[in-house]
Formats: structure tokens, sequence, C-alpha cells
């Protein structure tokens, strides 16, 4: 009696080791669930705007509420009717195109020259140059000597340089007009008409529209009404 008696207990407690056991074995077989990765943390600059070096100089971002929409580089439908590879300056809407085929166009925000100051015609790109000296012309020394005297002799390009990234050298007839595609370190002054004449883009838009066009494109300039 007291031997059948200790079986019982014997397999009572195998059984609750066995119970006790299950939720352990169940959980070595079961598969841990990742965490989940971390979102990027939203950049703080305009999309295609972000900062970059670039020939050993440094171009700042822009910062995301910083720049109109309108401004932003962007393929549209063709408002030109001009070949595709032209680039046509709209000075009074502050935009410039590059035509592209089937119809469309790229555009990018620029900033112009002061009323009376503009270029307008016809001109071709006679060639492109990535962080260029910058001198003032006679023209502007006269007109604002105290502001451009000093660069008389030329700046080194730069960071600081007002001709910023890239410059597009605009010629008529094989002759120099003085007026430029051109960077700008003054990003607030794209969209606007505050420059000596040439036509001012954001770096990053100068940067991409210089390696996009060859040496000899046409460039026509409207009227600013």
């Amino acid at each position: 009696m007291q031997r059948r008696n200790d079986r019982q207990t014997l397999c009572s407690v195998s059984r609750r080791g066995v119970i006790l056991l299950l939720p352990l074995a169940l959980a070595a077989c079961a598969t841990r669930r990742p965490e989940p990765a971390p979102l990027p943390a939203a950049s703080p600059f305009s999309p295609r705007y972000g900062a970059l070096d670039d020939g050993g100089f440094h171009v700042p971002g822009v910062p995301a509420g910083e720049m109109k929409d309108r401004n932003r580089r962007t393929l549209v439908v063709d408002p030109t009717g001009q070949p595709a590879g032209t680039l046509v300056v709209d000075p009074e809407n502050r935009f410039l195109y590059l035509v592209q085929e089937n119809g469309k166009a790229l555009r990018y925000g620029v900033g112009v020259g002061r009323e009376g100051l503009q270029f307008s015609g016809t001109a071709e790109v006679a060639h492109k140059r990535a962080w260029p000296r910058w001198t003032p012309t006679p023209s502007m020394i006269t007109r604002e000597p105290e502001k451009y005297e000093k660069w008389a002799g030329g700046m080194a390009g730069g960071e600081s340089n007002p001709l910023g990234a890239r410059a597009l050298y605009l010629f008529k007839d094989g002759k120099d007009t003085l007026y430029r595609i051109h960077g700008t370190n003054e990003p607030w002054s794209i969209g606007e008409a505050v420059s000596s004449g040439c036509i001012r883009m954001m770096n990053q838009d100068v940067i991409d529209l210089s390696q996009r066009i060859p040496d000899g494109t046409k460039v026509v300039v409207l009227p600013a009404n």
C-alpha cells in the first residue's frame, strides 16, 4: 500500500515538473520579434538643397523654411517654345528654363538684375568655370565705388565670392556681354531683382545646370516687362 502511494506521489511530482517546464520550452522555441528600426531624422534642408562639398569648398544647405516652393528646381511643361537644350531666362517671373525633349523643361528659381541693369536678347554660353574669380565691371565700380573699388583687381574664387560655385559666361556675336549666370552665397535673393544685372541661382542649382549643358548652349533672355 505504501509502495503504491509512493508511485502516485512520484507521478504527481513528475507531471507538475512537466507542466512547470512547458512554458520554458515553448519560450525557447519562440522567435523573438526584432525591435523596429528607428525612423531617419527629418532633414533640416529643402529637398535637393542639402549641404555639399565641391572642389575643396563647402556649400551650405538651404534650411527648409527659408526657400519658397516656387523657387525649387522642378520639371514642368515647357512654356517657352524653344528647341530642346536651350536656356531661357524669364526675368519677369524670376525663372530659368532648360528646355527638354517631349514638351518639358527643367525650371529653376533665379534672382535677376535690378531695373535698368538687365540684359535681354540672345547669347550663348561661351564657357563655364567652377568657383570662378570675380572682378566687378567698371560700371559697377563707378556706380558704387565704396562697395566695389576694393575688388577692382579681382577676388579669388571661394565660399565668399559673389559668383558662387559656378559661372556661365554669356557672349553675343563673339563678344563678352559681361553678364553671367552664376551661383550665389545669398539664397534669400532668389526670386528677387537685386543683382547688378547677372542671373543668380542657388549654388546647388548652378552646379546641377552646369553639368547638364555644354559650351555653346543657346541662351534666350526675355525682356523684363
